[in-house]
């Protein structure tokens, strides 16, 4: 096939967990498929950015947000009541670039990630799939509670957006793909099992164990500016590890990863590192005697823990992050619920290494078993090879229209 792949960021370099699933995604497409990717952007990117993705694509085009647009189309955004994170993205001049884009390409198939770039092509009457990946609106409700007062009203604003974003969107797509089975049950339409779940996979070729000299007792990786890494960041070096030190005063927490927030800054001390951007992620991983994630908000799947348990990391994390992976508590990951939970699960790791060790090899064997980057992308290839479902008599081959018509 033909696949035009629509993203809201460039793939590449990978620090978020929507550039990881679309890049390895597209890796394994391009082995039976031409990629055209579509990518906006709203950054300066780095150097060696479109030659990393060159081997994957066989074309790449970059459409430029400039900030001053942006805002012009959240306010647009505000006043049509379409969500404001599907405004961010919305402008349109890039619409008409992307008319233009698929004309010329004449795909068999369009793949959209996140219902952030759904406007762009929810009309067109060609054979195409959208990836949901998380549900924003859970997302963006569990960040209403425990956010500051002034950020509440547009929070629930966004919210109500995006759910009725969310179910309406559904119809516009002939298939739908989610990343986790929870993920899916929270979609707001009674027909939300002809979702299909597609989940991540790790690369364990890439992450894998490193017999290496610890340096820290518990490591946390992400995106130190996205707002559930932030909380958990904070959670974790003011709450648990205070907790952890009472009984091992030399305890030492790393916090690691792409964009620090001034309030992760901020929990520097001689007990956590805030490490910022790093070249080599796993270095952090394998100086660790354990991995947590101690989840309170967001959704989807924790890619940072897949990488520790493939790095043979024992890994520690919150009921809400285990629910998408399904690890099995107390066998293959340690489960806690508050503050003492977590404490009290990093004191007898620390103290007891043959539990650790133990630990450790089963959510790595869990890890191999059942998160594969090329099984999950080959059920992807086969959802969009599907015969798209007839709409009121027209088929699919009816339906789809030459480049020439493709409004612009």
């Amino acid at each position: 096939m033909k696949l035009f792949v629509l993203l809201s960021r460039v793939p590449y370099p990978i620090e978020k967990g929507d550039k990881l699933r679309a890049y390895h995604q597209l890796r394994y497409l391009s082995k039976n498929n031409e990629i055209v990717l579509c990518a906006l952007n709203d950054i300066r990117l780095p150097e060696g950015t479109l030659e990393a993705l060159r081997p994957i694509c066989r074309e790449i085009h970059v459409i430029r947000l400039s900030k001053p647009g942006i805002l012009m189309n959240i306010l647009r955004a505000f006043f049509t009541g379409k969500p404001l994170q599907v405004g961010y993205f919305y402008s349109p001049q890039a619409r008409k670039k992307i008319r233009q884009l698929i004309s010329v390409a004449q795909p068999d198939h369009i793949y959209c990630q996140l219902l952030r770039v759904a406007e762009y092509v929810k009309d067109l009457p060609l054979p195409k799939t959208l990836d949901y990946q998380d549900v924003f609106s859970k997302g963006v409700e569990r960040r209403i509670h425990t956010s500051p007062f002034y950020l509440k009203p547009v929070l629930k604003l966004e919210y109500r957006r995006l759910l009725k974003y969310e179910a309406d969107i559904f119809d516009r797509f002939d298939h739908k793909t989610i990343i986790s089975h929870p993920d899916r049950d929270l979609i707001p339409r009674p027909d939300n099992e002809k979702i299909v779940v597609i989940p991540n996979g790790v690369d364990t070729d890439y992450f894998s164990p490193q017999a290496v000299e610890k340096e820290y007792e518990v490591v946390f990786i992400g995106n130190m500016g996205y707002p559930p890494n932030i909380q958990a960041a904070e959670y974790l070096a003011l709450q648990i590890l205070p907790l952890v030190k009472e009984r091992i005063p030399g305890a030492r927490l790393v916090l690691a990863g792409a964009s620090p927030h001034p309030r992760v800054q901020a929990l520097a001390s001689d007990s956590v590192t805030v490490t910022g951007w790093v070249e080599d992620i796993r270095s952090y991983y394998a100086r660790a005697r354990i991995f947590i994630a101690p989840m309170l908000i967001g959704t989807g799947l924790q890619n940072k823990l897949l990488e520790a348990m493939a790095m043979k990391i024992p890994c520690i994390t919150s009921s809400l992050a285990n629910q998408a992976l399904g690890a099995e508590d107390g066998t293959e990951i340690l489960v806690g619920s508050t503050a003492g939970d977590f404490a009290g699960h990093i004191i007898r790791l620390l103290e007891d290494p043959e539990k650790a060790e133990k630990l450790a090899q089963a959510g790595f064997l869990f890890v191999k078993k059942h998160f594969d980057w090329e099984s999950a992308t080959r059920k992807l290839e086969e959802v969009m090879e599907q015969p798209v479902p007839t709409k009121a008599g027209i088929s699919s081959q009816q339906s789809t229209v030459n480049n020439r018509t493709i409004e612009q």
